[in-house]
């Protein structure tokens, strides 16, 4: 086999407690990642060296982008020479808090262990991906809802999909994940609650009542600097969500509908503030 094509899917999450810093600069945190159907197309073809063009112009296809970088930190690893053409149809909003591009280099490691016949463990792979990013071992090892402590890097399968609509919308700014971290107002000494078990009874019980707990430590900042981000927000909540949040470190923000017609609503008036994607319930990636 010489040619791949795969779906590189986006991610959105249920709150996002920020618990501490390390003495390396990580800020470590609480989380709980949920998959959406909002997703890039990688076609993977071997080549004799390593190169990459992208449908999106303003992206890097140079050794800054993280496609690129998966590829030779894979190669490095298994010694080999091979090569490939990458080939990103970008649909998936960066700068958004969404992990495109972690899902992207997620794609890269997962097809090109196959495509160059490397058979790496898991467990190596895994590596690999915590050194490209907080957000790629999610990518690579789940296919739903997943708890993650650390620096995003300790994952947990909670075997759940949510059980609700998904609107996600992206306003067309971008906030610049370093100034989230520097401005955001940390709140480490208190206590953490359980999202595992949370997610839990959200998903199901669909026990709406525990959504408040899942907050955003980034999104009092973000909401006060971005006026436009707390807009679609707010305006989500009036279309008759049953939640939403800032997803990452944003500046996408996503709703739970507990009906299709109304999620299907609201896309439809939100589209006037940026791209619009929508999710059906128990969507997972393939």
């Amino acid at each position: 086999m010489r040619h791949v094509s795969v779906k590189a899917c986006a991610k959105i999450n249920l709150g996002l407690l920020i618990t501490g810093r390390r003495p390396d600069g990580y800020h470590t945190l609480e989380t709980v990642f949920a998959p959406i159907d909002w997703f890039d197309t990688l076609d993977f073809t071997l080549a004799d060296g390593i190169g990459m063009s992208c449908s999106n112009l303003a992206l890097p296809s140079d050794d800054s982008n993280l496609c690129i970088r998966a590829a030779k930190a894979l190669r490095e690893l298994a010694g080999t020479d091979a090569g490939v053409e990458i080939n990103l149809v970008k649909r998936v909003p960066f700068g958004a808090g969404l992990g495109g591009g972690s899902s992207d280099a997620a794609a890269t490691l997962r097809v090109l262990n196959e495509l160059w016949e490397i058979h790496a463990p898991s467990a190596e792979l895994h590596r690999l991906a915590v050194r490209l990013g907080a957000d790629v071992p999610y990518f690579l090892d789940m296919k739903g809802l997943a708890y993650a402590a650390g620096i995003g890097e300790e994952l947990e399968d909670l075997a759940l999909s949510l059980p609700y609509h998904v609107v996600t919308v992206f306003p067309e700014v971008q906030v610049p994940t370093v100034w989230a971290y520097r401005n955001f107002r940390p709140r480490f000494d208190r206590s953490v609650p359980d999202l595992k078990g949370l997610a839990s009874r959200l998903c199901n019980m669909r026990d709406t009542s525990v959504l408040g707990v899942f907050e955003n430590d980034f999104a009092p900042v973000v909401f006060e600097h971005y006026p436009v981000v707390r807009e679609v927000r707010d305006l989500l909540l009036e279309s008759g969500a049953v939640f939403a949040s800032l997803s990452g470190s944003g500046s996408a923000v996503y709703a739970l509908f507990e009906e299709a017609a109304r999620a299907g609503d609201a896309a439809e008036r939100l589209s006037a503030f940026g791209r619009v994607n929508v999710t059906a319930a128990g969507f997972r990636m393939e």
